[in-house]
């Protein structure tokens, strides 16, 4: 007999097959929900796509036993779509092991693999994705293992999400002397020049998104956090901004980076919420430098499709428009094809239909109140928000 796990790997083949078989074909005014999904670049680097969670394939096979088979299809889709491997709890052992399988199976893909590495000390602030290392010694050894496992191989890395735009003094979490905050610098940069040495990995820092820090804000935590040594950095990391907001986003960081490696001060540079005919007069006045020469960024559009929620007015004290916000939808899906040379990728860094938490948006719960049941721990596979993203997907 077969196990559990067998089964499962098996499983998106047969419903492959079965929703080839079963659903209509689609004409160009009515594609099935994500149907653009599965198919990586015709150009470009192909990016890695994981072995999906096993979760969704079983809602996708509820769907199909149901009827919905056009759902069904675009939750296969979605699944198949390259998006990031996010490590951040596995010991040093096995995050090596398991880094070393994903470049490995890339290779034979001829793929890129994404890596969303997450177990800086006291992520997220201890909040719905609280956890990681215990001290930076910890972290040192857990970064040395997972740079073992990826070797000399091709790697993106997206450097441990909120570290820079949620550092312990945000939060509370630091003491008088910002020993906390000190420390996560120092972990940053480890970070940065263990992975900088790998002769074919890319490594990208930490910016929040563009409703987040200013670019005044951002752009000291990235020097400190060693950009210089780094590819550049990515925003909009799970959350929902517009590709147009990220983009310029990135350009004016990128810009103002260039400015101050050029003797500048961050605090002159243009930021998201100047006038944009303002802001691209400073940039052709004070930047000339080769877009070659300057940091890179990449953006994630895994649930953007419909841009950021805007919570009802006065509904609630803390709504939440991060956490699992209702009607969202796939955004563009994952190319290296950008047309922007500072731009490397539109990537899909937040695994789409895994939830963000526990979401109460200040009320006493247990249920999130614009949802009406109670979210999954972040992470875990979210039925309700992936069928959402489906249907609602602007590809």
């Amino acid at each position: 007999m077969r196990s559990t796990a067998t089964l499962l790997r098996a499983m998106p083949f047969a419903l492959a097959a079965t929703l080839l078989l079963a659903v209509p074909a689609a004409g160009a005014d009515h594609p099935p929900p994500g149907a653009a999904a599965p198919r990586t670049e015709d150009t470009g680097t192909r990016l890695y796509t994981p072995d999906a969670n096993p979760a969704a394939y079983e809602q996708a096979l509820a769907l199909v036993r149901d009827g919905h088979l056009r759902d069904a299809a675009g939750i296969l889709a979605m699944v198949r779509t390259p998006h990031a491997v996010w490590y951040g709890d596995q010991s040093p052992a096995e995050v090596e092991r398991e880094a070393h399988r994903v470049v490995r199976q890339a290779d034979r893909q001829r793929s890129v693999p994404v890596f969303a590495l997450y177990n800086v000390p006291g992520r997220d602030c201890a909040n719905y994705s609280g956890g990681g290392a215990s001290t930076t010694a910890e972290y040192r050894a857990w970064t040395d293992a997972v740079a073992r496992g990826i070797g000399g191989h091709d790697a993106m890395i997206v450097l441990e999400p909120d570290s820079l735009a949620l550092l312990p003094a945000d939060c509370g979490q630091d003491d008088a002397e910002g020993t906390k905050t000190a420390a996560r610098y120092t972990e940053i940069t480890y970070a940065v020049d263990t992975f900088g040495s790998l002769a074919r990995t890319k490594v990208y820092l930490d910016t929040g998104h563009p409703a987040w820090h200013s670019v005044n804000s951002i752009v000291p935590r990235l020097v400190a956090g060693g950009v210089g040594r780094a590819t550049g950095f990515y925003t909009n990391a799970a959350n929902y901004q517009t590709d147009e907001a990220s983009t310029w986003y990135g350009k004016l960081i990128s810009s103002c980076l260039a400015y101050v490696t050029s003797g500048g001060d961050s605090a002159a540079c243009p930021n998201q919420w100047w006038p944009r005919a303002d802001a691209q007069s400073w940039l052709d006045t004070n930047i000339h430098t080769d877009p070659a020469l300057m940091k890179h960024y990449v953006t994630d559009s895994s649930r953007n499709g419909r841009g950021p929620w805007t919570p009802p007015a006065g509904k609630y004290t803390d709504p939440q428009d991060w956490c699992n916000p209702p009607d969202r939808g796939l955004g563009a899906r994952p190319t290296t094809r950008t047309a922007d040379p500072l731009h490397d990728a539109t990537l899909w860094i937040k695994t789409p239909g895994e939830s963000d938490g526990l979401c109460l948006r200040g009320t006493g719960g247990p249920e999130d109140p614009e949802r009406g049941t109670i979210d999954p721990a972040a992470g875990a596979w979210f039925p309700q928000q992936a069928l959402e993203l489906v249907r609602f997907a602007q590809q």
